[in-house]
């Protein structure tokens, strides 16, 4: 099989196929469970259809704890379903909704911008802004058609590598992407957590049960935390501290089993992370400073895109608890098994944002939320990929 029919194989349309309607279902079960749903809302005294007996005591408004008002009990709940209560937000659309929604897009593409111009800062400006462009696209791409356990930098080296940049360099420029990027999580989110408060920004109606055992988000966020704590200590000790080393277990397994048949690739590597490694370790501050401050942005960027959804929908009165929320839901999204957290994004957007939500639009919201941060990926990816294709095999048949 030859590489550009690897390349094809492996962002095949059945891979993009795939989490397309996995995320588009289940967004669509949950709108349909919704518009059948009904909604009781609160309103002002006396100007309510029914009133509510709390009988049980849990403080959920039920179906049959609701009666109709009468001359002795004032009526505050009025009975609304989704599809009245979207066409009210329809009907009172302003100029300021629409600017939100251009903002949300706005900081969208700012997210791949920053991204863009940091991987043209670590490759030495050795790639364009077109070829930056088709390599983030790609890597996305990447990102959003495998299990986001396993995410895209696994392809990332692919790509980089067949822009023409020696394997040890690109392996070096995506375990420093990496490891920008965990630099942000680990810095900011304990941060954001002690200003918004532990008990605020973190949900507890949200479990996970492995084989018999259950997790909250406090455990999980815990384990995540940990194991980017120990990824971004890997990349510092094998890029900049400890290089040497690094190569001879690349030496190392390229002895053994499988890995024989690219024995000299492996090596190759390893001499090319030593070599990257002391490029990478003279750097000076003012570049270091570039590199994260661009992480930052894209980070924040990718993030104040709901904030500016919610905005355009409703009031946010804290919109640092709102990021704050996104910072632990994303380690869930982390470990999801499904492409690109497909299926669980949807599920757990409005879990984690259910009090910004107005009511009935939850599962409405959570679409829309992926129409502006996922499904463009998809699209954008698949329409880059022949265009990257032929332009770097056509480089390397004249080379």
């Amino acid at each position: 099989m030859t590489k550009p029919q690897q390349i094809t194989k492996i962002f095949s349309f059945k891979r993009v196929i795939i989490p397309l309607l996995l995320g588009l279902s289940v967004a669509a079960f949950l709108i349909v469970k919704d518009f059948n749903k009904p909604i009781y809302r609160e309103i002002e005294s006396g100007k309510g259809t029914h009133y509510w007996v709390d009988a049980n005591g849990n403080s959920v408004k039920e179906s049959e704890e609701l009666h109709p008002s009468n001359q002795t009990n004032k009526g505050n709940i009025i009975i609304e379903k989704q599809s009245s209560i979207m066409r009210s937000i329809l009907n009172d659309w302003t100029w300021y909704s629409t600017a939100c929604l251009l903002a949300a897009m706005f900081f969208g593409v700012m997210r791949d911008i920053m991204y863009m111009y940091r991987i043209r800062l670590l490759s030495d400006r050795k790639l364009s802004w077109k070829q930056s462009f088709q390599v983030i696209m790609l890597w996305e791409f990447g990102s959003a058609v495998t299990p986001s356990v396993v995410g895209g930098s696994a392809l990332a080296f692919f790509i980089v590598a067949l822009e023409g940049i020696p394997a040890g360099r690109s392996t070096a420029i995506v375990m420093i992407t990496a490891l920008l990027d965990e630099l942000f999580y680990i810095i900011i989110t304990p941060l954001v957590i002690l200003l918004v408060g532990a008990n605020a920004a973190f949900i507890t109606d949200f479990d996970f049960s492995v084989l018999g055992v259950t997790f909250g988000v406090k455990s999980v966020f815990a384990l995540g935390y940990g194991f980017m704590c120990f990824l971004t200590l890997f990349i510092l000790v094998a890029i900049f501290f400890y290089p040497q080393g690094f190569r001879r277990f690349l030496y190392f397994i390229s002895d053994k089993g499988i890995f024989k048949r690219r024995k000299m690739k492996f090596q190759k590597m390893g001499d090319d992370i030593v070599t990257s490694s002391k490029e990478f370790k003279g750097k000076s501050w003012w570049f270091w400073t570039k590199a994260y401050g661009c992480t930052v942005a894209s980070w924040t960027s990718r993030f104040l895109v709901v904030n500016c959804l919610l905005l355009a929908f409703a009031p946010v009165a804290d919109h640092l608890l709102v990021y704050g929320r996104q910072l632990v839901m994303w380690i869930i999204l982390c470990i999801s098994p499904t492409p690109g957290s497909s299926g669980i994004a949807e599920f757990a957007f409005p879990v984690f944002l259910k009090e910004f939500l107005p009511l009935g639009t939850s599962a409405t919201l959570s679409l829309l939320w992926r129409i502006f941060t996922y499904y463009p990926y998809l699209l954008l990816g698949f329409l880059v990929l022949p265009f990257w294709t032929k332009r770097v095999f056509r480089k390397k048949t004249l080379s």
